[in-house]
């Protein structure tokens, strides 16, 4: 991952403020089908041992996927959609993919993870709670999910820790351990540089990594945000003309220049809120002159006003924190 790409994954990964992680680890054998989908978050899923496929159904930005994961991969689905994980290469029935057949039993270490005799698979599942006000759009900036593969180059580390999860996981099979969502929010870390160096990936706002002309105007806007960055100054930067600039921005990252701004600038500002900086101080450090203006602006990044926003993030973690992480998870079969 370039410098730059660094750069940007902490940026990003700060703004997601990952809250809480609920799982559900055990293993599958004979027919099943496993998912986590219509639970309206964010999830992925670890295969420990065994090998099963991700069925993904067709949508409006891509066609129909079954991918293999073998041990050691990893599954991130950035946002709630339809999916299963099952043994059969071939993908459900269109309208049951996220149907749950089967039963999950307590984990086991099989002498051989890659072809276990009982012909078992070894999952890890789990969701991600966001906290920032401004995940949707954040989320926006990556594809809608992520395959990091262990024989990833890029994922050398990522490893040692997918070896901790499973060594975890082990360790109580009926009650999973609290290190494993610990580990998984290191482990997204690597996962961002897996996406930084995919090729197939939809147009995004990671994509914009893989261009050397872009990806040194995204560093540049994010650590310094209250920058005059117009549609003129960026394609200056990059040396193209403005037309050229806006039309290749658009493609490759799926959203015009000016909106990522904003996003970066509201980001900046909402850490500031909930350090307990004032509209005003906040407003002039990312760029804005009129409080109006950027009362508006933050409004329709976040949803709320710059000051209900404030108001909300300066209260005591108790109350602040969103009730979906205290309520338990059914079982994933």
């Amino acid at each position: 991952m370039s410098p730059h790409a660094e750069t940007i994954a902490d940026w990003l990964l700060s703004g997601l403020e990952l809250k809480s992680t609920i799982f559900h680890v055990g293993q599958y054998c004979g027919a099943w089908q496993a998912s986590t989908a219509g639970r309206h978050r964010a999830s992925f899923h670890l295969a420990l041992h065994g090998e099963c496929w991700l069925h993904l159904p067709a949508n409006a930005e891509r066609a129909a996927q079954s991918l293999r994961l073998a041990p050691g991969d990893a599954v991130f689905l950035l946002h709630d959609m339809p999916h299963c994980l099952s043994p059969d290469p071939r993908p459900p029935a269109s309208g049951h993919e996220s149907e749950r057949i089967g039963t999950m039993s307590p984990l086991t270490s099989p002498a051989d993870a890659l072809a276990p005799a009982d012909g078992s698979v070894g999952i890890a599942c789990g969701f991600f709670e966001f906290n920032s006000g401004l995940d949707d759009m954040l989320l926006s900036l990556l594809p809608d999910h992520i395959v990091a593969r262990r024989d990833n180059p890029s994922l050398d580390g990522a490893r040692a820790i997918f070896d901790l999860i499973r060594a975890e996981a082990l360790r109580d099979v009926q009650t999973p351990s609290p290190l494993i969502a610990r580990l998984t929010d290191l482990l997204f870390v690597y996962v961002l540089r897996a996406v930084a160096g995919r090729d197939e990936i939809a147009p995004c706002f990671w994509s914009l990594m893989r261009r050397p002309e872009f990806a040194p105007l995204v560093a540049a806007i994010i650590e310094a945000p209250a920058e005059r960055w117009t549609t003129d100054t960026m394609a200056s930067f990059v040396h193209m003309s403005r037309a050229r600039f806006c039309k290749q921005f658009v493609d490759i990252s799926g959203q015009p220049p000016a909106q990522f701004v904003t996003l970066v600038r509201m980001k900046m500002a909402a850490a500031m809120l909930r350090g307990g900086s004032s509209m005003p101080d906040a407003a002039e450090r990312v760029g804005y002159q009129s409080e109006s203006a950027f009362a508006q602006a933050f409004k329709r990044v976040t949803g709320v006003q710059p000051g209900a926003y404030r108001r909300r993030a300066v209260k005591s973690p108790e109350k602040q924190a969103p009730a979906a992480i205290n309520r338990p998870v059914a079982a994933l079969h």
